[in-house]
């Protein structure tokens, strides 16, 4: 059995801040500050909730804690109807099965004027401590006394819809298919609350953290905003966290020590910080915050100046895992060209990727390119009656099909037809809308609820480009392996290029200590060979970081230098680590809407 190393809850310690667990510690210090105001004024609460969070059973805690003494308004007697709500969103979310358009509505679009001036009076004429909450309730009243910001990680928001336990925002759909309210959310839900986030965190008086409802904690919004500021300039690690799949493998059970029970497991989320979280040890309480928050809230000196410039307060590039061992094939699939990502989606950029592989077997391959000479119609004739179950679509008449070892490298430029093979583990590096894959073909299975997956082949079509043939890919994006430099225990290669990608990635092989230089630009890193590195600064400006094989770790732009060398279980051996950043010499027309 393998021995796993892996961490799958890696923490970023801060030192010098107190916090608040559990519901008795939360409501005393919430009481305490009541307690601080002048008595002629009104002491107002807000607890602004980002989309996710179980508001009946806060509130529930609060009341229990407070023994009764404040008033409590759920803000969202307030909102639009069930029924206009699905109006208002319908041109977002639209009819397509699987994606929609970036919404450009804010928080107070789903609001009656009416009902919300209303409630505004109603809070004005009363007395004593009043706590207005729920998603909105900031807009109710603009200074309160205490203002308490309650944020929910992403892929707690998916686990929740999967259980049945909440409705998107202003609807009345808990029983909704899983993909109708994943989608809703990606493309109106979180957009909407990610807005207002961005305005009320830096204000807070309190952040609270209900991702565990029997295990609430609280910090001072400045102690968050301070621990934000200090993980900018240290190598950290978000929060991983994984998915079965119908084409899922066995290897990250056995190297990311994941439950040997579960069916499989086909993704493997080591790096996407718009759903991963952030846990940050203070003093005596372990906190978990969307690590979206630290993009929003530091983002030149997590990004660099000129990514920020390109992309806004956006994350660009993501690392995750593929598992096919001892497992099926992924779709075939095609990625949309940067032009129909903004024309049909209002996405800024679009999703160019790259497999590296962490793991092959004799018999491993990718499906990559066409084949020359193919016919685009016939292809596609195939493709529609093998969607209407006429036929079954031979793959291999049309899509090259290349074998693959461990450690190639092959870039996936938006517009060409790809499928990793069963038997492989891709570490996938990719731009940041992973949403947009078009399925052409999944080769007639069932998706994990037994329902056919939703094939997009009209996108797809629109976005194959069928020059992209047999000796084509061979040139230019298979496996091209470049050595950059080298010195004394160590080999530097460029991989993977292609000159329409604005993601550049850089192989290190080494048995001593390898420099980098983030060069003002934000570096994201995964050990791809050895049991365990160290990341130190030359200068000791910050801790020790210690990697494990498989680990995804991120160094800020601001870090400037620092050094890899193994260490541990890896020190006498050869390790290597895949690195990837934004080339900011080849964002053409990449810009930040």
């Amino acid at each position: 059995m393998y021995n796993s190393n892996f961490d799958k809850f890696p923490e970023v310690t801060v030192h010098g801040y107190s916090g608040y667990t559990g519901w008795d510690e939360i409501a005393g210090e919430m009481q305490s500050r009541m307690h601080q105001k002048k008595e002629e004024e009104p002491c107002i609460i807000i607890i602004e909730c980002y989309h996710g969070v179980l508001t009946d059973q806060l509130v529930t805690q609060l009341k229990q804690h407070t023994n009764n003494t404040i008033q409590f308004i759920p803000v969202h007697t307030a909102m639009l109807d069930a029924g206009q709500v699905e109006q208002l969103v319908d041109p977002y979310v639209t009819d397509d099965p699987v994606f929609g358009r970036i919404t450009s509505l804010g928080m107070k679009s789903f609001f009656h004027p009416e009902r919300l001036e209303q409630l505004k009076q109603e809070v004005k004429k009363k007395k004593g401590a009043i706590c207005i909450y729920g998603t909105g309730a900031s807009l109710v009243y603009e200074s309160p006394h205490m203002l308490v910001y309650a944020d929910m990680p992403r892929w707690e928001i998916q686990l929740r819809f999967r259980r049945n336990e909440i409705s998107n925002l202003g609807a009345d759909n808990l029983n909704n298919a899983f993909s109708y309210q994943y989608k809703r959310a990606f493309f109106v839900d979180w957009r909407v609350c990610d807005r207002l986030k961005k305005e009320l965190l830096p204000l807070a008086d309190y952040v609270l953290d209900t991702t565990h409802p029997d295990d609430p904690k609280m910090i001072s919004g400045s102690a968050l905003q301070d621990a934000l500021k200090e993980i900018v300039q240290q190598p950290f690690r978000v929060v991983p966290f994984f998915d079965p799949g119908p084409w899922g493998g066995q290897w990250l059970k056995e190297v990311c020590d994941l439950e040997r029970t579960e069916k499989n497991f086909a993704w493997g989320f080591d790096c996407v910080p718009e759903e991963n979280s952030l846990l940050i040890r203070f003093d005596h309480i372990l906190f978990e915050t969307p690590s979206i928050n630290l993009v929003f809230s530091e983002p030149k000196a997590l990004l660099g100046v000129k990514v920020f410039e390109a992309f806004g307060a956006e994350f660009p590039i993501r690392f995750d895992f593929l598992d096919t061992m001892h497992g099926g094939n992924l779709s075939l699939q095609v990625h949309p060209l940067k032009e129909y990502i903004r024309e049909k989606f209002g996405m800024p950029y679009t999703q160019d990727e790259s497999y590296y592989f962490l793991e092959a077997q004799d018999d491993s391959f990718v499906y990559l390119g066409l084949k020359e000479g193919i016919v685009p119609e016939r292809m596609i004739s195939d493709l529609e009656a093998a969607q209407e179950k006429k036929i079954t679509f031979d793959a291999d008449q049309y899509v090259e099909k290349w074998p693959i070892r461990k450690h190639e490298h092959v870039l996936i430029p938006a517009g060409t037809v790809h499928c990793s093979g069963a038997n492989s583990v891709v570490l996938e590096i990719s731009a940041t809308p992973y949403i947009f894959t078009f399925k052409l073909w999944d080769w007639g299975r069932m998706g994990m609820d037994g329902k056919p997956r939703p094939i997009s082949l009209k996108h797809g079509q629109n976005s194959i480009q069928w020059d992209r043939t047999t000796q084509w890919t061979k040139n230019n994006i298979l496996n091209q392996v470049q050595k950059v430099d080298e010195g004394d225990g160590w080999v530097e290669e460029r991989t993977g290029l292609h000159k329409g990608s604005f993601i550049e990635t850089r192989r290190h092989w080494f048995t001593g200590k390898v420099y980098h230089n983030t060069n003002g630009v934000v570096n994201i890193l995964n050990l791809v060979e050895g049991r365990e590195v160290v990341v130190e600064s030359p200068d000791d400006a910050f801790k020790p970081f210690i990697v494990h094989y498989a680990e995804t770790f991120i160094v800020p732009a601001a870090v400037g230098v620092y050094t890899v060398r193994p260490y541990g279980e890896g020190e006498g051996t050869t390790c290597c680590t895949i690195k990837a950043f934004v080339n900011t010499e080849n964002l053409g027309d990449y810009h930040s809407n």
